[in-house]
């Protein structure tokens, strides 16, 4: 997919594809749209070069699980994406 993707993030930036929204609960109840959290989880397609003395430590392909409120929404393509800071990430899967 990073083929395709025609933006490049600077600096210590990661591009991240948010995993769906849960649908259901394990209990088999449809949550509407109105009642679902923002997913905290996505699949990394893009990694800027870092900073002078701090390369990058999430590579592209992986999973990893971000605080709720990181990062900036932006549209790719007709693509949600996120672009945050390598720092907001808080674990690789």
């Amino acid at each position: 997919m990073s083929s395709t993707l025609n933006l490049t993030p600077l600096h210590d930036r990661v591009i991240v594809k948010p995993a769906p929204a849960e649908e259901k609960t394990a209990g088999g109840i449809i949550i509407p749209d109105t009642a679902k959290e923002k997913p905290q989880r996505g699949k990394v397609i893009a990694v800027g070069p870092g900073k002078k003395d701090e390369p990058t430590t999430v590579k592209e392909g992986n999973t990893v699980l971000y605080g709720k409120f990181s990062g900036t929404e932006v549209r790719i393509d007709g693509e949600d994406l996120l672009i945050m800071r390598e720092s907001d990430i808080l674990a690789i899967v």
